[in-house]
């Protein structure tokens, strides 16, 4: 037998060799998709304080840029005026004025943005006493006493950081339990143990000390 038939004989042995290990071998199965584990946070609630862009599609006219929402949790607009916003998601109000417009407008279309956001009162923290800056502000999801202090530019130098209290309201706005942090130990000990998750309509309060 020629070299050059031994060569191709040898080629085609390995070619089959390859073939039925690929038959033989496991299928690959394909990945499975990851759970979703994330849970999606609610939807941001207008509150008395916040600043709106209300944008009426195709009518420049009826748009408008940075409206405050009243005290009374109302906004005007041209050929709307006097319109709740306060309680009502973004999405909800951009419908109720769209519902509004039909009057006067063939087929509105409108988006709500929030500009600036303070948030429904049930949805806001409260720190009073003795902070720096004692003051109301939009509760974020995850927010803990630690977020909520360095937006209050922290203690002042009358505190008695360690008597501090969270209290925390029921569903009817009642006050339900008070919870104890010792805020001296999370800011100057870094006992993070003390850094307590915040839920809407908390209110951090600070006693000043004895002297």
């Amino acid at each position: 037998m020629s070299m050059k038939m031994r060569r191709v004989l040898h080629s085609l042995a390995t070619a089959l060799a390859l073939m039925a290990a690929a038959c033989t071998a496991a299928p690959v199965q394909p990945a499975a998709d990851a759970p979703n584990t994330g849970a999606a946070a609610p939807e941001y609630v207008i509150g008395p304080g916040d600043t709106l862009d209300v944008f009426v599609y195709l009518a420049p006219e009826l748009s408008t840029n940075g409206l405050p929402v009243r005290p009374d949790g109302r906004i005007s607009l041209p050929l709307v005026p006097d319109i709740v916003a306060a309680g009502q998601t973004p999405s909800q109000l951009a419908s109720d004025i769209t519902t509004r417009l039909r009057r006067y407008v063939i087929e509105p279309n409108v988006t709500v943005m929030v500009r600036a956001f303070v948030g429904a009162p049930s949805q806001q923290i409260r720190i009073i006493g003795e902070a720096t800056q004692p003051r109301s502000m939009p509760y974020r999801e995850g927010m803990t006493v630690l977020d909520a202090v360095i937006e209050a530019r922290g203690l002042t130098r009358y505190a008695a950081g360690n008597r501090a209290e969270i209290v925390r309201r029921n569903a009817s706005g009642t006050p339900s339990h008070t919870i104890p942090v010792r805020l001296d130990d999370l800011l100057r000990g870094g006992d993070m143990t003390q850094d307590a998750r915040m839920q809407p309509g908390d209110t951090l309060v600070i006693p000043q000390g004895w002297f």
